[in-house]
């Protein structure tokens, strides 16, 4: 469709663009570069957030109308409701007296269009809904929602000194969904209808770092009447649509006079308030099934098929006080991993989500406090990064975090199958797929920890929130936010033991957590389904009641020289009871290696190449024979089981030290642990840019 290949087109802009820009940037106490009447003259290229409301007037025929009100209220948990984010590039240009004139194009994506308990035939994110009777059709349901939206603007504004008022107008679209139910069957007719109009609006902006400048903007979009023929044209509904939006952003402004100047006496490490990094990743992959005699709800689909996913994020770190760090991480994600990511327990790609979309859809993956306590020992000193400001710190110390967050960010980290974005793909590859760690659809959640850090020992603890409900038996969509009443918990451990051996480093860590909710045990779902002829899936969620599912995970890694590092992982978690967020997985052993370029003259490309073999109890495979559905798995039948076995290898080449394009092959044999089915080869390529 053309607004997807617009959307990948943009995408793919937008990592050759982070690319492109400094490794960070950051505003000092005493800043040169601010000092003076601000430059806004130039091309410049930045991020947006917002909040939406409207109303919408429909008419279904004569006598058959009425408004729908276009605010979802915005839900933390699972973060549906209407708020947006998004791009916006644009040039401006100053006069000699200080009046400013210049043009703008945005690009802004909806939340993730699903809320608890919506009324709606399907999910709003910005929209509403109304029932009535049609004549022709009986009691219907009548929805609509914004899919994506941008405009297309000028720019008027007055700047005497660091502060840019201006007003703003020009042309608006908006590419919807709607959707007319029949009550009384369940049919649905569900067009998209792409709205045009205008938009006019106002706002202030303001520098905040060389390079960077801070904005808040009001925005008014009107796209007239639309007609739309539902049902072959037997229920036309007539509806016009006006939006209010309020929007924060950060812009980066291009051009050498905007180049960051450091203040006398300050050092690399400076004393800087404000961070920003960003990041933007693009991967494909394909894969060819071998046999596949049969398939289930949660099988891999027989015959080959390509998907592709994108995200996009920037980072915004505040400095508090000493030694606290305010990190905020909105983004943009869009795509599908291979089979809708099912299929596999360990599944091909950790770029994807147990929930995708084909069209763009806005996240907050994280927003958290970190708080370092210097205790003693040697100094260190940090680079800046993704989630890190650049400084110092002693080699002991303790280090708060709490927030929105993932799990794997400070657990079972691994310096060589970490991340997805940069090196292997696998999800029991770049975490032990045992690891059961509590995360919505996306990987994030809602904890606090705690660390300690003494000589070459590391302690971790955490506390952290699972989903409403496990996300098995075919109820992904039910589990895909995070528990509101923190009933569902999880307590997560880590003690780590770093070493030299060779002469090299290399360190152990053992992880353990004890999830607490809600779940069901598979002895307990087979007995039920046979007693009342319940599907054993079913029967799975009727059997739920409050209990523990422990596990525990071993992890090394180990630099045998400046050019191969080694590492391994075993995991083992209680298979009685079903898997809560992560994998259907109760035992796992992985290992492999990864080569650096230097040997042949690129020392910034990477080889990695690794083996993973997973195993499910007994009585899960009983569970599975029986036509049980798992979180990512579920033939229908388990005729005769097998451990899987994955192989992966990749390359990432690194075009410049902040892009990076990589190729990656894996080849799995049995699986979902079914040797009547495979073998699988998928073939992957990503393209990663980070600044």
């Amino acid at each position: 469709m053309p607004i997807r290949i617009l959307l990948n087109a943009i995408l793919f802009a937008a990592t050759l663009w982070a690319s492109a820009l400094p490794a960070a940037a950051s505003a000092d106490e005493v800043s040169p570069a601010l000092s003076g009447p601000y430059d806004w003259t130039g091309l410049y290229l930045g991020a947006h957030l917002g909040g939406a409301w409207g109303q919408s007037s429909w008419m279904g025929g004569p006598g058959t109308g009425g408004s729908n009100s276009l605010y979802r209220p915005i839900n933390p948990s699972n973060e549906g409701g209407s708020w947006f984010a998004g791009l916006q590039s644009g040039y401006n240009f100053v006069l000699p007296n200080r009046f400013l004139l210049g043009a703008e194009v945005d690009l802004s994506a909806p939340s993730w269009p699903k809320t608890a308990n919506d009324p709606n035939p399907f999910g709003l994110s910005i929209g509403g809904g109304s029932q009535f009777t049609s004549p022709a059709l009986g009691a219907v349901s009548f929805a609509e929602t914004v899919e994506m939206s941008g405009t297309a603007r000028a720019r008027v504004g007055y700047a005497p000194g660091d502060w840019l008022v201006y007003a703003t107008g020009g042309f608006a679209w908006s590419y919807d969904q709607q959707s007319l139910t029949r009550v009384s069957t369940g049919a649905s007719d569900t067009p998209y209808v792409l709205r045009v109009g205008w938009a006019a609006g106002a706002g202030v902006e303001t520098p905040i770092a060389p390079r960077w400048t801070a904005r808040a903007e009001y925005l008014y979009t009107d796209y007239g009447k639309t007609t739309t023929q539902f049902f072959n044209g037997a229920q036309p509904v007539t509806s016009d649509w006006q939006l209010h939006a309020l929007r924060l952003g950060v812009n980066y402004r291009f051009g050498a006079d905007a180049e960051p100047v450091e203040p006398p006496g300050e050092s690399a490490l400076g004393n800087d308030k404000i961070q920003f990094h960003g990041q933007t990743t693009v991967t494909w992959q394909g894969y060819h099934l071998g046999r596949s005699p049969y398939q289930g709800p949660n099988s891999l689909e027989s015959g080959n098929q390509g998907r592709e996913i994108a995200d996009a994020n920037l980072a915004v770190g505040l400095r508090l006080w000493e030694g606290a760090e305010l990190w905020f991480v909105p983004g943009i994600d869009q795509g599908f991993g291979i089979g809708s990511t099912k299929g596999l327990a360990g599944f091909a790609s950790g770029e994807s989500y147990k929930l995708g979309a084909t069209y763009p859809y806005a996240r907050i993956d994280r927003t958290f406090i970190r708080q370092t306590f210097d205790v003693g020992g040697a100094a260190q000193d940090i680079d800046a990064g993704m989630l890190q400001f650049a400084g110092s710190t002693t080699e002991d110390r303790m280090v708060l975090t709490a927030g929105k967050f993932s799990v794997a960010d400070l657990f079972d980290t691994n310096r060589y199958a970490n991340s997805p974005k940069t090196d292997f793909l696998n999800w029991s590859l770049i975490n032990t797929g045992t690891f059961d760690y509590a995360a919505d659809a996306w990987g994030y959640t809602y904890g606090a920890a705690a660390e300690w850090y003494q000589g070459n020992w590391a302690l971790r603890g955490g506390l952290f929130d699972l989903s409403p409900t496990p996300t098995g038996g075919g109820n992904s969509a039910n589990g895909y936010g995070n528990d509101p009443t923190f009933r569902q918990f999880q307590i997560v451990s880590e003690i780590e033991r770093g070493h030299s051996l060779w002469g090299q480093p290399g360190s152990v860590k053992l992880t353990g957590f004890l999830s607490r909710g809600n779940a069901g045990r598979f002895g307990d779902a087979i007995s039920r389904s046979r007693s009342t002829g319940m599907n054993v899936t079913d029967a799975l969620a009727a059997v739920r009641h409050y209990q523990s599912r422990p596990g525990v995970s071993l992890n090394l890694q180990q630099q045998v020289s400046d050019i191969v590092g080694v590492f391994a992982r075993a995991g083992w978690a209680d298979g009685n009871v079903e898997p809560w967020d992560f994998a259907d997985i109760d035992r796992t052993l992985s290992g492999g290696l990864s080569l650096n370029g230097k040997s042949w003259g690129r020392p910034d490309d990477t080889i990695g190449i690794a083996g993973v073999l997973n195993a499910i109890t007994k009585i899960h495979q009983d569970y599975l024979a029986a036509g049980g559905l798992g979180i990512l798995i579920g033939d229908g039948q388990l005729p005769k089981y097998k451990p899987e076995k994955i192989i992966e290898t990749y390359y990432s080449y690194a075009v410049t030290q902040r892009l990076k394009v990589s190729a990656d092959y894996q080849f799995i044999v049995d699986p979902a642990y079914n040797a009547q089915r495979g073998p699988v080869s998928v073939l992957g390529g990503r393209v990663h840019a980070e600044f």
